[in-house]
Order: structure tokens, then C-alpha cells, then sequence
């Protein structure tokens, strides 16, 4: 496996984490808003989670310059497994057997598209 190829995948797996973490922290901010905007401009798990969202979407956009669309956009399902399991951690989701068979099916499609 050369080292390009190592980066890349190590850039998809933080910038997927990092979406989905951006992703949580938007949540639990606008749970916890009022009806005004300065609620949400100040609400800062809201802020931080558009702040860190956006910076996923940086790390996406570098490894573009490097890696096939074709690979890294499928790879980028990843954020959905990444907010199954934050969401039971931090939110109390629940994982039922649907969300099981979703996850399995997003890794074997990542695995037959990645397939080199």
C-alpha cells in the first residue's frame, strides 16, 4: 500500500468523523435555542459544530486534489455510521437491527467500490 493512498484514507476517515461529530454538535445547539437569532449566532455547540463541519469539508476538498471522486465520494457514507454510534452515545438514539444491516451494507458497498 503506498503512502498517498494511506493519506487519503486517513483524511476520509477524519474528515468523515469530523462531519459527523459537526453534525451532533449542530443538534444538541438548536435543540437548545430560543426564537432569535442572536440565540443561534451565540449558541456555541452550534457554532463549533459548523465550524468543525466546515473544516471536514476543507480536508474533503484537499484530498479531491490527490484522490478520484469516484473513491472518496462513496467513502464519504462513512459519516452516516460515524452518527449512528455518536447518536447512541451522546443523543440516546437507539441502534435497532435496521441500523445494523445499514451500517453492514454501507461497508461492504465502500469495500466493492474501493476495491482497487
Amino acid at each position: 500500500m503506498d503512502a498517498l493512498l494511506i493519506i487519503e484514507a486517513a483524511g476520509m476517515i477524519i474528515s468523515t468523523f469530523m462531519g459527523a461529530i459537526g453534525s451532533l454538535l449542530i443538534k444538541k445547539g438548536v435543540k437548545s435555542t430560543g426564537d432569535d437569532v442572536w440565540s443561534y449566532l451565540l449558541n456555541f455547540r452550534l457554532v463549533s459544530g459548523l465550524a468543525i463541519f466546515a473544516l471536514s469539508a476543507f480536508i474533503y476538498i484537499i484530498l479531491l486534489k490527490f484522490a478520484d471522486l469516484s473513491l472518496l465520494y462513496p467513502v464519504t457514507s462513512l459519516s452516516y455510521i460515524w452518527v449512528i454510534f455518536l447518536s447512541k452515545k451522546f443523543l440516546g438514539e437507539r441502534i435497532n437491527a435496521y441500523k445494523i444491516s445499514g451500517i453492514a451494507l454501507i461497508m461492504l458497498g465502500i469495500i466493492f467500490i474501493t476495491s482497487l
